[in-house]
């Protein structure tokens, strides 16, 4: 959902930069709720004030409400059915794909500014000690997400 977004915000209609699309997505992903509502809000809000805001929202969740209506009630009637049963283990490395899309769209120049040769790398020590945290020493990523801001901030 994300690079549709940035696809049709930056590129398509030039509404934001590639870096205030990326501020936005960083302030969406410290607010409450899924990051692709609040990007859409946000979004929304920017383009168009609170009557943008609310179409944006329900524009990217009415859609997906009914589509879930009707899987889950397709899901539900067909539970043990084999080949559904196929399907739905089949979807998990395309679900791991998704996610590694959205991280790979997240490798950019806005974000790791200070990448080169001659640079400190700051924002990619931050990177790769926020995912050694995470994924050895099981840090909870919200004091991850606090600590890399607060160094992002006071060294960047």
């Amino acid at each position: 959902m994300l690079s549709l977004i940035q696809f049709e915000v930056v590129d398509h209609f030039n509404w934001m930069t590639v870096k205030e699309f990326s501020d936005m997505l960083a302030i969406s992903q410290m607010t409450p709720g899924p990051v692709s509502i609040n990007t859409a809000t946000y979004v929304g809000y920017t383009v168009a004030g609170i009557p943008g805001a609310i179409v944006a929202t329900g524009s990217l969740c009415l859609p997906s409400l009914f589509l879930m209506y009707l899987v889950i009630r397709f899901l539900l009637k067909n539970k043990d059915n084999r080949y559904v049963q196929y399907i739905m283990s089949g979807l998990r490395p395309v679900l791991g794909g998704l996610i590694l899309a959205a991280a790979l769209m997240l490798l950019n120049k806005e974000n790791f500014s200070d990448f080169g040769l001659e640079e400190r790398n700051l924002s990619v020590l931050i990177f790769i000690a926020s995912f050694v945290a995470l994924h050895y020493f099981k840090v909870n990523p919200m004091w991850l997400i606090a600590v890399s801001g607060v160094l992002g901030v006071l060294f960047m």
